[in-house]
């Protein structure tokens, strides 16, 4: 007798109270979702329920049984749709959140294409620099920078990126290079600032293991694309990853400076539930993203 059958008889016999209530749900005679059941706990030799004419009840070992058994049915249905999914196009409201000016200039700008391939699929963004709770809040996928991510998710990497501190070729040749993470205390520093005017300080890499260096300079503001105009315009230096940059390294316009202490770990992620089924909206949108980011020439030319 097949396995899943049989298995479907218990759930619904539990779930419903009684093998009548089951049968219904099943369109088989009590009978037969009776034999089904008998033939499951034969084959395990454990007794899973007692059974009267209108009431039954679960054994000890039953209760536990059928947690696993619920477990197994949903993971099927899962599978069937996830193979009947691919089949078609993607569906649904995908809902993603992204740093705000990442999320400007580098997320939004090609959901347009994606929806020309996916006409389906309805998309609505975010863009906060406040990580999400992306299960709580109702997020579908989130994009991170950098961070260590909660073991609740899944983390798919998009590109590589890191933060290096760099400078326009003017300011540093009024004021010099620096060459140790102590040569910063000399220099003006354009710090992103928090709530009430603290500062996060910059993090690097030294000696194998992560250090914060308190910067200090004449200005700071909690926005980052007006730290990188600063910047640019040879006010200071400043601590920005390479997405936002890397046009402006390739022109000359900036310099990075103590690229030895950089840390690496600021790759840019994609990051959503852990789930048994990945919805096809969501796994095609990380795809047309990554497929745009790997571009050799993306990251070099102007956004």
């Amino acid at each position: 007798m097949d396995k899943i059958k049989q298995i479907e008889a218990f759930v619904n016999a539990a779930e419903k109270g009684s093998l009548a209530k089951a049968s219904l749900v099943l369109g088989i005679t009590p009978v037969m979702l009776g034999r089904r059941i008998d033939a499951l706990e034969r084959r395990l030799g454990i007794k899973l329920m007692h059974r009267t004419t209108r009431h039954l009840t679960l054994t000890e070992r039953g209760t536990v049984f059928l947690d696993h058994c619920r477990k197994i049915l949903d993971e099927l249905e899962q599978a069937e749709q996830m193979i009947g999914e691919g089949l078609n196009k993607a569906t649904g409201h995908l809902i993603v959140s992204a740093p705000a000016a990442f999320g400007r200039k580098h997320v939004a700008p090609h959901a347009p294409a994606f929806l020309v391939s996916n006409p389906e699929v309805r998309i609505s963004f975010n863009l906060s620099d406040q990580v999400v709770d992306l299960v709580r809040e109702g997020y579908d996928m989130s994009i991170r920078i950098g961070g260590s991510i909660d073991p609740g998710l899944v983390a798919v990497k998009l590109c590589s990126n890191h933060r290096v501190v760099c400078a326009s070729p003017d300011y540093l040749q009024k004021n010099g290079t620096p060459k140790t993470l102590k040569d910063l205390g000399a220099h003006n520093c354009l710090t992103f600032n928090l709530q009430g005017g603290q500062q996060r300080g910059w993090h690097f890499k030294e000696n194998n293991r992560t250090v914060i260096v308190r910067t200090s300079g004449n200005l700071d503001c909690n926005d980052g694309e007006l730290l990188h105009r600063w910047c640019l315009e040879g006010y200071g230096l400043a601590w920005r990853s390479t997405w936002e940059i890397q046009s402006e390294l390739a022109s000359g316009k900036l310099v990075t400076v103590l690229d030895d202490f950089a840390l690496p770990s600021y790759d840019i992620m994609a990051v959503y539930p852990r789930q048994i089924y990945l919805p096809l909206k969501t796994r095609l949108f990380i795809d047309h993203l990554k497929a745009i980011y790997t571009s050799p020439e993306y990251w070099t030319r102007p956004h």
